[in-house]
């Protein structure tokens, strides 16, 4: 006689589980908790189910330099945002004591946060799992030599290592992105570099990551006539060296754009210059030409994102008929393609790199018709107010994972 399948009590389990388990809304209000998260926490679940995460545990206003809340939040958002699974590095919060308000204790979590979701790819739940570890780190003085206590110690010296290691990391990844971005900020150029006003500029660097300075923009006055040269473009890699090659390419198309016939001439020298500076593989630019006098857009993309020109009657052209490979993708370059189209005074172009539009899980497609609705929506803005409402409106509240260059020119 066969045996049946056993019937497994997932609630049971749910409970029975040894961590610190809660599950959260979308709005990060507690849908359920287990059993070790009470414990852990020092909250029944009737107190936390259907509380808004950080009403429960909001910052330490008495002391601003515990950041555990505020990195919770933004790890949280990262995940409702990009669908993806995020893992934090161990953090110290401050824990208001459930017994005696205004206390606040000192607790020390590693925490992982998993989206759950739908068949559409939507998060309907986040699992948030914490590990307790404040015993191992905080100081007890020194144990007696025994051998249970020795164990202890040995593990309570351990995880101490673990802390000052994850803390001089945490401390020089910051140095690297305050020097990366300082020599981003110097190496992009002014706003008001070119006689046509009606431009804005955005950088976003990526929320609390290295994967900065990779990203950047130019634009310059072209010698004959009513006419800029613009352009965007984004170097694989992140950090110093991501910030030194986006400099010598940037470098590079603004000298070569103000003598070029065309953009597409101009990228030609880009590519083959692009090929004897080591981290320039699989770069991506896209630059256009705007005369103001006769109304058209000549422009040429290696492998870059399509800008969007959104005509004052609100029809939007992806500027995508001229796409080539990006830069040193070929071993022996060959001349690139160029398109042109024309506009109407009073329409908009914009230029992006890939972090305002590539979420993981959707398809690009998704991320175009994203921006493309927004700039519409709002075509009637001055580009200043519109490069702040299309940034706020696209990337994730929590921050991008990639940084973002944006640049909006009214014609």
């Amino acid at each position: 006689m066969a045996m049946s399948e056993p019937v497994i009590d997932y609630e049971a389990v749910y409970q029975s589980l040894p961590g610190m388990v809660a599950l959260l809304t979308p709005e990060l209000v507690y849908a359920d908790v287990n059993a070790a998260y009470e414990r852990g926490s020092g909250h029944s679940s009737a107190d936390l189910v259907g509380r808004f995460v950080f009403d429960v545990f909001p910052d330490n206003p008495n002391d601003p330099e515990v950041t555990g809340a505020r990195s919770l939040r933004t790890s949280l958002l990262r995940v409702l945002a990009t669908g993806e699974r995020d893992s934090m590095p161990l953090q110290r919060y401050d824990v208001e004591d459930p017994h005696e308000p205004g206390v606040w204790r000192e607790r020390y979590w590693s925490t992982v946060n998993t989206p759950l979701l739908d068949t559409e790819g939507k998060v309907v739940l986040i699992v948030h799992r914490v590990e307790e570890v404040t015993e191992l780190i905080r100081a007890r003085g020194t144990p007696e030599p025994g051998r249970t206590e020795v164990m202890e110690a040995d593990l309570y010296t351990r995880a101490r290592e673990l802390q000052e290691l994850n803390d001089r990391l945490r401390r020089a990844h910051a140095e690297e992105r305050e020097v990366a971005l300082s020599l981003q900020e110097a190496m992009l150029p002014a706003r008001r570099q070119v006689r046509h006003q009606g431009t804005a500029v955005r950088y976003r660097p990526a929320a609390g990551s290295l994967n900065v300075c990779g990203d950047w923009y130019d634009m310059v006055d072209l010698v004959d006539g009513h006419r800029i040269g613009v352009s965007v473009g984004d170097v694989v890699g992140h950090g110093l060296e991501a910030a030194g090659v986006m400099g010598q390419l940037r470098s590079a198309l603004s000298a070569a754009s103000r003598v070029a016939a065309g953009p597409s001439e101009a990228l030609n020298v880009v590519g083959r210059y692009a090929h004897v500076v080591d981290g320039a593989e699989s770069a991506t630019v896209v630059t256009t030409f705007i005369d103001f006098d006769a109304h058209t857009i000549r422009y040429s993309s290696a492998g870059h994102p399509p800008p969007v020109l959104v005509h004052p009657d609100g029809r939007v052209e992806f500027l995508d008929r001229a796409t080539d490979p990006p830069l040193d993708a070929r071993p022996d370059p060959r001349p690139r393609p160029e398109a042109a189209t024309t506009f109407t005074p009073g329409a908009t172009l914009v230029l992006y790199t890939d972090g305002l539009i590539e979420r993981r899980r959707e398809d690009i497609d998704v991320g175009l018709r994203r921006l493309a609705e927004a700039v519409c929506r709002h075509r009637t803005r001055d580009p200043e107010p519109l490069a702040d409402i299309v940034l706020q409106e696209l990337l994730p509240p929590g921050g991008a994972t990639d940084d973002t260059a944006l640049v909006v020119v009214r014609l």
